[in-house]
């Protein structure tokens, strides 16, 4: 396999179940059916924090995609979305409460 190879089958991969399938991780359609999203992106994540030391190697590289999905996929296996809280919405603290007087809206 080429790296031109690698990434344009990378390139035509949509779905978690793609990517899944693609890298051949066995996978419980219940667990990614709810997670998808957040599995993807924590791939994402790992991939960003890997990529310094990313080979060059597309066989090396896939390798590495593969371990880093099955990675991500597991953590919602072993645990759920609000645990993990992939996304910045987790993140975020209560909403804020401000104060607006009457007395500021007349003038």
């Amino acid at each position: 396999m080429t790296e031109e190879d690698f990434e344009d089958d990378l390139s035509e991969l949509v779905s978690a179940e793609d990517f899944l399938g693609y890298f051949g991780i066995e996978y419980e359609p219940s667990v990614v059916h709810v997670n998808r999203l957040h599995i993807l992106q924590r791939f994402n994540d790992y991939l960003s924090k890997g990529a310094d030391l990313m080979p060059d190697n597309a066989e090396a590289k896939f390798g590495v995609y593969t371990k880093l999905l099955q990675q991500a996929y597991q953590d919602f296996v072993e645990s759920d979305a609000l645990t993990e809280k992939v996304f910045k919405v987790f993140h975020m603290h209560e909403p804020q409460q401000t104060f607006v007087s009457l007395d500021s809206l007349k003038k």
